[in-house]
């Protein structure tokens, strides 16, 4: 199942997805939560209903919506650095023996199409394909063995980065959390649908030239290993969205760096799951603001 937050009619909700259309699954069934989250939270009983809702549901085509990001409110937002062999081979670092995490400010989350600002800051911006996952439910000392159990589904993120802000601290939050920063999506896809979350085709392109081609079974750390060690420090919410790390073929790497321009258009495929892109485009004036 491809299950989506999407906005018609002034309305943000949840459908579910086939082929290029959308179930309209809150409007067959008005009992069921409208957001990511509390669709998690509410347990398998309440992904079963949203199932049978979408077999009888209203159905909209994918060009009349907009799909949002598929968690808008993530409890967290948590990445891991250097995860790929080709990926520590560019940066001249060694393999880490330990995963190393980091956290993405939930604020920096994105629409699978929508457009990535340029910092007024910066122009030390850059690409990371990444495969996702979210948390499905609320869990805590996970074997591996049993991580699959607690993963509700998985989608693509890009990881945008503002190189100088990564390096300018000794923790990297700053320089992956400008707002704009975090694009997810296009959709969650349940993992009966994904088979094995570990040998999945990965590709990114700037402008459709080919910067990042890889598979997830390349990873050092995998998806269940690294719920595993979370959960080993804290409770996972569900909802929680965890990006398990890039190859190689950033732009910080290139010789020159080949950092994203305005008006450049990033695109990342990963097999079984399709596609987000984002343009990048100055940061508006009326991100200045005083709330």
């Amino acid at each position: 199942m491809k299950i989506a937050t999407f906005t018609h009619q002034g309305t943000t909700r949840i459908g579910v997805v086939a082929g290029h259309e959308i179930a309209d699954i809150c409007t067959a069934s008005p009992e069921l939560p409208r957001e990511m989250v509390a669709l998690l939270t509410a347990g398998s009983a309440a992904l079963e209903r949203a199932a049978k809702a979408a077999q009888n549901a209203p159905l909209l085509a994918l060009s009349q919506i907009k799909l949002e990001a598929p968690v808008l409110h993530p409890p967290e937002f948590l990445a891991i650095g250097l995860n790929y062999a080709d990926h520590v081979a560019e940066t001249g670092r060694d393999k880490p023996q330990f995963p190393i995490f980091f956290n993405k400010q939930s604020s920096c989350i994105n629409g699978p199409y929508d457009p990535i600002h340029m910092p007024r800051v910066s122009t030390a911006l850059d690409y990371e394909g990444e495969l996702g996952f979210v948390i499905g439910r609320r869990c805590r000392h996970v074997p591996r063995e049993r991580a699959h159990e607690v993963i509700a589904g998985y989608f693509i993120v890009n990881d945008v980065s503002v190189r100088d802000w990564q390096r300018r601290a000794a923790t990297m939050t700053l320089g992956k959390s400008f707002d704009t920063h975090g694009p997810t999506g296009p959709w969650l896809v349940t993992p009966d649908e994904v088979g094995d979350p570990h040998n999945l085709d990965l590709r990114t392109l700037v402008n459709g030239e080919e910067r990042q081609h890889s598979n997830t079974r390349l990873l050092f750390f995998n998806c269940f290993e690294q719920v595993e060690t979370l959960s080993t420090v804290f409770t996972l919410q569900p909802g929680t969205i965890i990006s398990t790390g890039t190859p190689g073929g950033v732009a910080a790497a290139m010789k020159p760096p080949k950092w994203l321009k305005v008006g450049d258009t990033v695109r990342i495929e990963i097999e079984r799951i399709g596609f987000i892109e984002n343009r990048v485009i100055e940061e508006p004036a009326e991100t200045a603001r005083v709330a």
